[in-house]
């Protein structure tokens, strides 16, 4: 009878918890890309450099951000030259260095009198709706919540209670500065992502993208901008901001970057490889088609089977095209049955499959891994050449540059892959924010670029063999057991015959969770 009532009870809270909801979105009001920017020193920039290259006009230029600080300071300048208009969406965006000198740039950007737009996925907004909303309270910058949670309740509850709803995230990231330049790809707002963590590095990728193509990323921008699941912060948030508080607002910031000003990683940035090849005009351009894709964001609030609003569907011919090889680079990597025989046959018409993805000791989301090492075997038997990132690239960066990193904390540190790209045949290419796993295909909203461009792809492809041997572990079959290897110094062997790095924890957590139902939201 006790457990009865216990069971009871329970029931009775989630039922209580699912009755609430939230409030109607009545305070939306749509708004779309400025599209008279034309005139403004960012397109004058872009219109210099294309005649300068003789490109013509239908012809998208891409700018590769491959290191974490190139990635933070062109955000940065794009943020400063901006004259009518920044259009931010990001799926985290984190309350840290890098976070509070993006919200600082953004903030001045208003004060000088630049439209900003901000759209956050709600998932790392807990805690902070009173900040979102003194910041929305300024006449120049509206912040809205992509599929919030419900305020007052557990969101912990919520995934419970609204499981299939809130657990559907915007995995989306752009910055799009004067409907002129846009950055899309893999980061989001954080430390980790532009090199200033000294504990954790996330070896990412994005590309800078000019008209025509940044045009086609702020119409996905507006098409999420004004969809039904775009909250107001102010539908949101209880608190009502004053105008004392406003007035405080660039008092804190100001305060925020004193109190950071002799922090190492200031001078790293004004210091990046990025500003250099500025100032001596070596910034390497490449032209090419581009075609952005994105996922419709109906397609979190739809039914799964309906497809035609997945970008998935739109990819997949390019895929299916490859001749020769395709390079996959991807965090998070859980193929399934129908991923293995995909490879498969690829494999089986000539094409060389390359995979590089992290290992057990680098993937910050341990359960993913324990999704995708249960097709490790099936991959090496159809051919495909496997790779693991190894997590001890951060401490070897530190030693190959003492002065880059403060040495506080360093222990523990790692590196860990978080880029999501795609090459095929050294011919085009895909960056975005898709991982290939169901929940990115299936669950998420994602956006990415296909670059028809042979001599980026061509780039990346060689970068992957130049690289590849001295970052990650071959994964090998022998005797039937998996094997890790790869080239150390003087090009020793560095070996292991169970998951590199790992205790015998790592490994029963690993071997546990793969018993675990639910691949479908890995």
């Amino acid at each position: 009878m006790h457990k009865l009532k216990q069971t009871l009870f329970v029931v009775f809270l989630i039922c209580l918890a699912s009755c609430a909801s939230l409030p109607e979105n009545k305070q939306q009001i749509s708004s779309s890309a400025l599209l008279d920017t034309g005139d403004s020193l960012l397109a004058h920039s872009v219109d210099e450099r294309r005649e300068k290259d003789a490109i013509a006009a239908d012809k998208t230029g891409m700018l590769l951000l491959d290191n974490g600080l190139d990635a933070m300071v062109a955000r940065l300048v794009l943020i400063k030259l901006a004259e009518q208009s920044l259009d931010v969406q990001y799926y985290l965006y984190h309350s840290d260095l890098s976070g509070g000198i993006i919200t600082y740039e953004l903030w001045k950007a208003a004060e000088r009198g630049v439209r900003v737009r901000l759209l956050l996925d709600d998932m790392d907004m807990a805690g902070k709706d009173k900040d979102l909303a003194i910041l929305d309270s300024h006449p120049n910058i509206e912040i809205r919540l992509f599929n919030p949670f419900i305020r007052g309740k557990s969101r912990t509850g919520q995934f419970l209670t609204r499981f299939g709803s809130v657990t559907r995230r915007a995995h989306n990231k752009a910055l799009i500065a004067d409907n002129q330049l846009a950055i899309i790809g893999g980061r989001n707002i954080g430390d980790e992502y532009f090199d200033a963590n000294p504990n954790m590095a996330f070896g990412d990728l994005d590309v800078t993208l000019t008209n025509p193509a940044a045009r086609e990323v702020s119409n996905e921008f507006d098409l999420y901008w004004n969809d039904k699941l775009a909250y107001p912060v102010s539908t949101l948030a209880k608190h009502q901001p004053t105008q004392a508080e406003l007035d405080d607002v660039e008092k804190r910031m100001q305060a925020f970057v004193e109190r950071n000003r002799d922090n190492i990683y200031f001078e790293r940035l004004r210091n990046s490889g990025i500003i250099q090849r500025t100032k001596n005009a070596k910034n390497n351009y490449f032209w090419g088609e581009v075609e952005v894709l994105y996922d419709d964001p109906q397609k979190i609030s739809s039914d799964r089977e309906q497809t035609h609003f997945h970008m998935a569907p739109r990819l997949v011919p390019h895929i299916e095209s490859v001749k020769q090889q395709l390079l996959v680079i991807s965090p998070y990597f859980v193929p399934g049955k129908e991923g293995v025989a995909f490879f498969n046959e690829l494999q089986q018409r000539g094409v060389q499959v390359r995979i590089l993805t992290n290992s057990l000791t680098s993937n910050d989301v341990a359960v993913v891994h324990a999704g995708y090492s249960r097709y490790r075997k099936d991959l090496l038997n159809a051919g495909v050449q496997l790779y693991e990132l190894d997590k001890t690239l951060l401490e070897q960066d530190y030693a190959r540059n003492k002065s880059s990193r403060t040495r506080e904390g360093l222990k523990g540190s790692q590196a860990s892959l978080h880029a999501k790209y795609f090459v095929m045949d050294r011919s085009h290419a895909f960056i975005g924010s898709l991982n290939l796993d169901p929940r990115s295909v299936v669950e998420n909203t994602e956006i990415g670029a296909v670059i028809l461009s042979p001599e980026l792809a061509s780039k990346l492809a060689d970068d992957f063999e130049k690289n590849i041997k001295q970052v990650a572990f071959e994964v090998r079959l022998v005797d039937g057991k998996l094997h890790w290897q790869r080239e150390g110094k003087n090009g020793q062997l560095i070996e292991f015959d169970k998951e590199p790095y790992s205790s015998w924890w790592d490994r029963f957590k690993n071997g546990f969770m793969r018993l675990l139902p639910g691949e479908s939201q890995l």
